[in-house]
């Protein structure tokens, strides 16, 4: 007798998307997966989102157009609506690659005890052509604490573990996807998978490009919120100078990615002080951000992302999009 099919929920929460979110969608549903309940939540869009959704209602598990609070409450929204034994999100301008949801499900399943795995994320442009690739590590709650960033896309939980551990805070608006991580990981192992599950995109309009500056803001929320949790007490003194180094670096990363250079250096400064193990892995971005303004730079920056770009087509996704072209039923 064949043992059940495990059901895995998606979430879309989507406000004003429109020139992305059907990418989106149909990177969802033409995965290879055959248990996946797909739950959309508009926030009310007044583009083309709510036309596109009921394009595709017939696919849908369920979905709602509504005003909300952001989008903590519309990821919450659909969380609570999802019956699957393991959960995830994807946002309405980031896609799922090729077979991601049956290559996740299999690690969650080989890994019982884990409460969450995560894969590397490419970064792609308006266009869905990558241009760079977001590579982790084996990370746990300390890493975590430390404010080591794992692309919100490439996650996929065991729904007894977020029910454990609660759904995401609304109080936090640009890293509530690390902050359920952290609760996450101080309760249950969290495994890395050296794959490709998902892309996220880079365009102006997207969080952290158009609030880069408040992301740092809401790291050192985060440092606040840990420093007064009991759970995490003991950890956060053994590693407050590494922790509150994690922040300043993190902060600078937003900044530079929004081409504030200077207020980037000063912050990679405050962080490399604190943490000065963070220098080599740190110095590129260092420089750059001190004098990215010389062609020089401007030509080493295009030959990293050139070396950052080749493991994709080492590793056959430079198909990523071909999966989803509209010509494809589904």
């Amino acid at each position: 007798m064949k043992s059940k099919i495990p059901r895995i929920s998606i979430i879309t929460p989507s406000y004003n998307q429109g020139q992305f979110l059907e990418e989106t969608i149909r990177s969802v549903l033409l995965q290879d997966y055959p248990a996946i309940e797909y739950i959309v939540i508009d926030g009310g869009s007044t583009d083309n989102s709510q036309a596109i959704i009921k394009k595709y209602k017939t696919k849908l598990a369920w979905f709602v157009s509504e005003t909300d609070s952001g989008q903590a409450e519309a990821i919450n929204k659909g969380l609570k609506k999802a019956t699957g034994e393991f959960v995830a999100w994807i946002n309405s301008d980031d896609i799922y690659t090729k077979g991601a949801i049956s290559s996740a499900v299999d690690k969650l399943k080989s890994n019982p005890d884990c409460g969450m795995v995560y894969s590397n994320v490419l970064s792609i442009d308006s266009s869905s052509s990558v241009f760079n690739t977001m590579l982790y590590s084996a990370w746990g709650v300390r890493e975590l604490m430390q404010f080591n960033i794992i692309g919100q896309p490439g996650v996929f939980m065991r729904r007894k573990a977020l029910e454990d551990v609660g759904l995401l805070d609304p109080k936090f608006h640009y890293l509530m996807d690390h902050h359920l991580w952290l609760k996450i990981a101080l309760k249950y192992p969290v495994k890395y998978i050296d794959e490709f599950w998902a892309a996220a995109r880079f365009h102006p309009a997207a969080k952290n490009i158009a609030h880069a500056k408040k992301f740092g803001a809401e790291a050192f929320r985060i440092y606040e919120w840990m420093e007064k949790e009991s759970d995490f007490l003991p950890i956060f003194q053994e590693n407050r100078k590494t922790i509150e180094a994690g922040a300043y670096l993190l902060k600078a990363r937003y900044l530079l990615d929004s081409e504030n250079n200077w207020e980037a250096f000063k912050n990679y400064m405050k962080g490399v002080t604190l943490d000065i193990r963070s220098l080599p892995r740190e110095i590129n971005r260092i420089a750059y951000s001190l004098l990215g303004d010389l062609k020089p730079l401007e030509k080493l920056k295009e030959n990293y992302l050139h070396k950052r770009t080749e493991i994709v087509k080492q590793r056959g996704y430079d198909y990523l999009i071909d999966y989803l072209k509209f010509d494809k039923e589904i």
